[in-house]
């Protein structure tokens, strides 16, 4: 359809093993107006060679890069820099999930209901799937809402579901010069920093492969819970807020009035003594999505490990 356009952003390296049951779930789609950016890494195995045999199978344009190789979160934001100015949606993507056949229309249907000049970002739920494709169940339900509050110090979408309009790839094409902690919670902290809109699918729009070479992997699960804990005294949580809190002020982010009054105050609370740092932490509005994580949040305040 008309004015519909998504461009897909798929970084690789060495994915071959996973990359052909990717692509098919491209060609799946209900919503087959879209063409194809790969942005490859330096693989060393069938990758690049898998892309082009896929290239010339299909009618969508696919255009190949060579990636920057410094890593996952710099070859996205890369490619949003030399993204097609003529796409109307862009779509993240990892090398080895599968995407459900209605992905692409169901991100376009809820784009659509905000108005164009406003920057728009869609994430949802996953399924997760063991690296044979078996179900293996669900990443978290979260019920609180995506806001910059939160993504100051949570990232909830998972940068593989997110689709943006028009509007907030011009926004993050600004900023694609800087060096976050990831590229999807960048994503999340700079749209909605600005006053765009998020919107959390609780419809599961992919199947989401766990094995040994995952980036990332699922948060969901006690051990995930273990090691976000481990981390957290291990200040490591820290260490990525102050990552993320100095790459919004290197790009010098145009946030809303509210918002950037939350970030300043939250900044502060990291730097403040007890008890001052739970008040100004309070004052800042920042959240996580569950009672127990935001419960933490205070007591790492008190240990000056956020």
């Amino acid at each position: 359809m008309a004015g519909q356009k998504v461009v897909i952003l798929l970084a690789t390296l060495n994915g071959g093993s996973f990359l052909r049951e990717q692509l098919a779930s491209y060609s799946a789609q209900t919503h087959s107006d879209w063409e194809l950016v790969v942005s490859d890494d330096g693989s060393a195995d069938d990758t690049i060679a898998i892309a082009r045999s896929f290239a010339e199978s299909i009618p969508q344009p696919v255009t190949i890069l060579q990636g920057p190789a410094k890593g996952h979160c710099l070859n996205f934001l890369s490619m949003i820099r030399s993204a097609p100015a003529e796409g109307d949606y862009f779509a993240f993507s990892d090398q080895d999930d599968v995407w459900m056949e209605e992905k692409l229309a169901r991100a376009i249907a809820w784009l659509q209901s905000v108005p164009a000049d406003r920057p728009a970002l869609y994430f949802s739920r996953t399924m997760l799937i063991s690296e044979d494709g078996q179900f293996l169940g669900f990443s978290p339900l979260f019920v609180r809402p995506p806001a910059f509050r939160n993504a100051l110090v949570q990232n909830i979408g998972g940068g593989n579901t997110m689709v943006l309009n028009k509007a907030a790839h011009r926004v993050l094409a600004g900023a694609a010069h800087a060096k976050p902690v990831s590229h999807d919670w960048w994503t999340y902290q700079v749209i909605t920093g600005v006053g765009g809109l998020a919107h959390y699918d609780l419809w599961p729009s992919l199947k989401y492969r766990q094995h040994g070479q995952n980036l990332i992997g699922s948060n969901a699960g006690w051990r995930a819970g273990l090691r976000r804990l481990r981390g957290f005294l291990r200040h490591r949580f820290s260490d990525w807020n102050e990552i993320n809190l100095a790459a919004l002020r290197a790009v010098n982010m145009p946030l809303t009035r509210e918002n950037r009054l939350a970030f300043e105050t939250f900044a502060e609370a990291r730097q403040a003594s007890s008890p001052r740092s739970l008040y100004l932490l309070w004052r800042s509005g920042v959240y996580r999505q569950n009672l127990f994580e935001t419960v933490a949040l205070y007591w790492g305040a008190l240990l000056k490990r956020i």
